[in-house]
């Protein structure tokens, strides 16, 4: 695939590289538009297992940042497939995404689990397949944990900024996520929630209900009716 020649070099200087960190960029088309994938487990501040099949943050957040510079490109969309993974890395992606003025669309295709689900809502508009699902559950950590009182005051602290910022970029009341989060009639050996698509969109959670077309035909339509970012 031909590089877009005004991107800056933190894009993918090849297809081999880009298929690498999951970025492809539509070149051929209606509006130039760019593609990342959020796919495995959201990888943090530790190097998960080889075997694993990760979203590096380090690999991402530059790439957000050139999308949102590159003036060639005119949109974004991302596919997400995600398991979860590292709360804090996943937020910061997150109000990256929301934070962007290049048109975006996000589009969950498999699983939107645990921190996937504030990466779904952070674009401008999100779609989910009928045959996904959205994970909603408390925030967990690995290793050692103080039996303290301000262990605690850290989960609820960390749960608190996950929710105010899905209620904000959906339709979902922080009540209502709270709910699912600390439902314990569904999960085996767990609490929480698990919405399929159609549920999804039905709690204000998604958007719409929609597959791939759905999703490209929505971004191009908020390409043409937004004004452009630079003079």
């Amino acid at each position: 695939m031909d590089e877009v020649n005004s991107a800056p070099e933190v894009l993918p200087a090849d297809a081999t590289a880009a298929e690498r960190v999951g970025e492809v960029i539509s070149q051929n088309s209606k509006h130039l538009i760019h593609c990342l994938n959020i796919i495995g487990q959201v990888e943090g501040h530790y190097i998960l297992p080889p075997q694993n099949k990760t979203t590096k943050y380090e690999h991402i957040i530059p790439a957000l940042v050139a999308i949102e510079q590159d003036r060639s490109i005119e949109g974004l969309i991302v596919i997400l497939n995600t398991v979860g993974g590292d709360v804090e890395a996943g937020l910061a992606i997150a109000e990256l995404i929301a934070g962007m003025k290049t048109p975006t669309v996000s589009l969950v295709i498999g699983g939107g689990h645990s921190i996937g689900v504030p990466l779904a809502v952070a674009s401008k508009k999100s779609f989910i397949v009928p045959s996904a699902t959205m994970t909603i559950h408390p925030v967990r950590m690995n290793g050692t944990v103080l039996g303290v009182t301000q262990s605690f005051r850290y989960f609820e602290k960390m749960q608190d900024r996950i929710t105010d910022f899905v209620s904000k970029n959906s339709g979902l009341t922080p009540e209502r996520f709270r709910k699912f989060m600390l439902n314990t009639g569904e999960m085996t050996m767990d609490m929480g929630t698990v919405l399929d698509g159609e549920d999804a969109v039905k709690e204000g959670l998604i958007d719409c209900l929609g597959g791939l077309s759905d999703a490209i035909d929505a971004l191009n339509l908020m390409i043409e009716t937004t004004e452009k970012r630079y003079i």
